[in-house]
This record gives structure tokens, C-alpha cells and sequence, in this order.
């Protein structure tokens, strides 16, 4: 005989619309901390070792099931079918597991709160109970829009309404129901067949199972949730912020618990994918987004945000943008820098104020300092480019790359048309506009000799305020020289 006491099967609830986000975006794909709600309840649900993981699809269905498999978490797509409601939902789960024989935690995709520890407890809770179904519940101050957890006189859950169905009395009661449950598979199976839709939505209700399971005479218990925040589900944008907040919060403690410096926890995001060393300090104003990842004693910030990134160890990065750049031991960027993808910034390198890159690599310990445009371009090491250096990568027609060998030192607004290659050792002057390749060590210049057309202002612009000064000037210019000529 096979033991079933251990045999886990979790269900996602993610098939419907959620017209109260008022989004062409499905509701469990819109993303708190670098995840999409859905997201973080597989996450969550792996986390717990199921035998078995289906997900229920329905609106968007294809969007939905590209984002579940793009969390690298094994689960089963399901497609609800035209009948609708959550008991529907999880009858076609069990439809699509009919050999999986166990309890079965039933999950709502847009509850993206929950951890593991708590639906592990709430596992354990219905199997020390040997109940056929326990309800996850909490304690609302306003319960309004839940359904509500009905006790009856001996305290034990009799059933569960929902807030359109509820009686007054009923609608006062402030324990509600989280939409998170256990049940044992084989009286889950048996009660949901016959689940009808006479109620207000005219949906198929999970809810219902509850009372059916009662009437069965089977038990039926309810643990209340540790944090009821966290048990509540995201319906409109303000709940989404109000999660994110929530998560956020959480996600900083944890690394200030790892040993990271968070300066100002309430202005600083950082995502659940990122990873952070011990002493990196966070600025205030920073977030840390999707895959980043940032290496001991580093300083971001303040006001920067970093997407995807790499950052070395002991690297600064001030009031700055950067997105799939990787930024060496030692550098330092900013402030006012912008990092495109393809940035790759070198040990002890400088991006400097004002300066964007793009799709470059810039060697150990080269500096681009302030005021320049970099892309397609590599720069070896040791390299200066002085400041409003410009790679100008595009030919209205494709992109070219310029190349920058090793300890060039380059003047203020140079113009590298490109492709173009400067040589090791090389030099340019101020103003310099590179359209052919510079040789190792030589002096590169595009010097035209400097031409003064005297008189130029009064004769082309007269009765302006710079002709009249010009005049005075060069009436005191002449003046002085006649009498410097006596004086001689």
C-alpha cells in the first residue's frame, strides 16, 4: 500500500483577468522586486519540494505560460476550460494529475507575499489534524471584498462566503479567507463534482468544497496566517505598490542582515535577483535591478540605478544609470554617467561625469573623464581621452567600430570617425578630427592656420551690443597705439 502522507501537489491559480488593474498586462505578470507576481509564487511553491507543480492558465494563456517558463521552475500548464471559478481552475488540475494521490496546496498567482515557511506550516497543520481541508485565514480590520471564514458554535470552519454572497451578519465577520488551501487530493476530487454555480458570480466556487466537506461530516480546520499582510492578494495598482513596498522592505532587511550598509532603507530597491557582497554600502536613492550583482566594499549611489550589472570589488559608482555593464574592481563611474549595454569598464578604469558608453570595452586603468560619447569602441589600457571625445560610430548606413590601443593620450574634442585605429603610444591634439588610422607613437593633428577678419562684427552685425563694445575697443586699441608711437 502506498503512503500517501507525504506526497505534496501544489496548484497555481493564474487563469484569470484582473480587470481591476485596468492593464492589457495579465495581472500575475505585472513584476514586483525583478519577478512577475506569479513569479514569486513559484518561486515559493519550489521551495517546498512538491512531487508536482501545474499552473492554471486561461486569459493570455501563451503570456502566461512563456513567463512560468521563463522562472526555470517545473511546473505543468493547464488550460481552464469555458466554465468559470476557482473550483473549474483546480478540477482541470486534478484532471491533469489524475494519478497523484496526496494533499494538495492550492495557491493564488497573485499573492506574491507568502513564504515558504509559512505554507510549510500550513501543510503540516492540516496532516497533524488529519483534516480534508485547512483554510489559511487572517484577521482583518476591514474585510471588506474577502470572503469570509463562517465558524459555527464549537469554533470549528463551517464554511466560507464570499463578500457578494454574504449576509449582514456574515459580511461583519473580519476572518477571512487567504485563497490558499490544503486538501486531501481524493475528497477534493470527490466534492468538486458536485460544485454547482448557483451564486452571484455564477462561477464554479473552490469555496464551496468547504461546506460540502462539512456536510460529509470530514474535518475541516483554518490556521491563521503569521502575517496577514502577507496573505492578501494584489487586485489594482495600489495593492501592486503597497506589495512591492512590502517586498522591498524585506528583500533590504535581508541584506543589511548579510552585512551590506543600506544608508536609507526607504529610498533604496533592490530586487530579489540581485546579489549583493558583505561591506557594499547603498546610497540613498539606489536600486539594484534583475540580475545585478555587486562585490564587497563597493559604494553605489546615491541616486543611481544599476539594471543587470556587474560591479567589482571595491568599485564606485556615483549618480548614475547603467544597464547590462560590467564595471571593474577598482573603477569608478560618475556622477552623471550613462552605461548602455556592452559597457565593459575595466579594473581601476574611470567613467566620468557626463560621459555615455556603449557597446565598449575600456581597458585597465583608462579613463574617459568627462563630456565624451563612447561606442562601438575598445580602449586599451592606460588610455586618457580627453574631454568631448566623440567615437562617431554610424555612418547613417551601419555601425563601425574604433580601435584604441594601449596608453594613448588623447586632446580635448576629438572627433574619432570611425573605423579608425589609433596605435600604442599615440598622441592627438585639441580639436583633433581622426578619420585615418594613427600609427604607434605619432602625433595625430587636423590643424587648420587661424584666420582674424578684422572689422567683421561692426560691418555684419551693426547696431548690436557686440559691435558697439568691438568699436570702443578698437578706438581704444588705435588711441593707445598713437601714444605709444609719440611716446617712441
Amino acid at each position: 500500500m502506498t503512503d500517501n502522507s507525504s506526497r505534496l501537489a501544489v496548484v497555481v491559480l493564474a487563469a484569470g483577468q484582473g480587470t481591476r488593474m485596468k492593464s492589457r498586462l495579465p495581472k500575475v505578470l505585472h513584476p514586483i522586486g525583478g519577478r512577475p507576481l506569479v513569479g514569486h509564487v513559484l518561486d515559493t511553491a519550489a521551495h517546498l519540494g512538491p512531487e508536482r507543480i501545474a499552473v492554471v492558465v486561461r486569459h493570455e494563456r501563451d503570456l502566461v505560460a512563456s513567463a512560468v517558463a521563463d522562472t526555470g521552475v517545473d511546473a505543468l500548464i493547464v488550460d481552464q476550460d469555458d466554465i468559470p471559478g476557482t473550483g473549474r481552475a483546480v478540477e482541470v488540475a486534478l484532471e491533469a494529475m489524475s494519478d497523484f494521490d496526496g494533499d494538495v496546496l492550492v495557491l493564488s498567482a497573485d499573492v506574491p507575499l507568502l513564504e515558504a515557511p509559512t505554507l510549510a506550516d500550513l501543510v503540516q497543520a492540516h496532516r497533524s489534524t488529519a483534516a480534508a481541508a485547512t483554510v489559511l485565514s487572517a484577521i482583518l480590520d476591514d474585510a471588506t471584498g474577502y470572503g469570509r471564514v463562517i465558524r459555527d458554535a464549537t469554533g470549528a470552519v463551517a464554511r466560507i462566503v464570499e463578500q457578494k454572497d454574504a449576509s449582514p451578519d456574515e459580511a461583519a465577520v473580519r476572518e477571512i479567507n487567504a485563497g490558499v488551501y490544503v486538501f486531501a487530493a481524493a475528497s477534493l476530487r470527490t466534492q468538486l463534482a458536485t460544485v454547482g454555480t448557483d451564486n452571484a458570480q455564477g462561477e464554479k466556487y473552490l469555496t464551496d468544497v468547504v461546506g460540502l466537506l462539512r456536510a460529509a461530516q470530514l474535518t475541516v480546520s483554518a490556521a491563521g496566517a503569521p502575517d496577514a499582510a502577507a496573505a492578501l492578494g494584489v487586485n489594482d495598482r495600489v495593492q501592486l505598490s503597497e506589495a512591492a513596498r512590502t517586498l522591498n522592505a524585506r528583500t533590504v532587511r535581508h541584506w543589511q542582515l548579510e552585512g551590506v550598509t543600506v544608508v536609507d532603507p526607504a529610498t533604496t530597491w533592490i530586487d530579489v535577483t540581485a546579489t549583493l557582497a558583505p561591506d557594499v554600502t547603498l546610497l540613498p536613492g539606489t536600486r539594484i535591478l534583475r540580475a545585478t550583482t555587486v562585490a564587497e566594499g563597493a559604494t553605489i549611489g546615491p541616486d543611481t540605478s544599476l539594471v543587470d550589472c556587474e560591479v567589482g570589488e571595491g568599485a564606485t559608482v556615483t549618480r548614475s544609470d547603467a544597464t547590462l555593464a560590467v564595471i571593474g574592481a577598482g573603477a569608478t563611474v560618475g556622477p552623471f554617467a550613462y552605461l548602455r549595454p556592452g559597457t565593459d569598464l575595466g579594473d581601476g578604469g574611470k567613467i566620468g561625469t557626463f560621459v555615455e558608453t556603449k557597446n565598449s570595452v575600456i581597458g585597465a586603468g583608462s579613463k574617459v573623464p568627462h563630456l565624451s560619447y563612447v561606442g562601438d569602441t575598445t580602449i586599451g589600457a592606460g588610455v586618457n581621452l580627453g574631454a568631448g571625445a566623440i567615437t562617431a560610430n554610424y555612418d547613417d548606413i551601419a555601425k563601425h567600430r574604433t580601435e584604441i590601443g594601449d596608453e594613448v593620450h588623447t586632446g580635448s574634442h576629438n572627433v574619432f570617425v570611425a573605423p579608425v585605429r589609433i596605435g600604442d603610444g599615440a598622441k592627438t591634439g585639441a580639436g583633433a578630427v581622426i578619420r585615418k588610422d594613427v600609427p604607434p607613437g605619432a602625433l595625430a593633428l587636423s590643424v587648420a592656420p587661424q584666420r582674424n577678419v578684422e572689422g567683421w562684427v561692426e560691418d555684419n552685425r551693426p547696431g548690436t551690443r557686440a559691435a558697439e563694445v568691438a568699436r570702443r575697443a578698437r578706438s581704444t586699441s588705435k588711441a593707445g597705439d598713437g601714444a605709444q608711437e609719440q611716446d617712441d
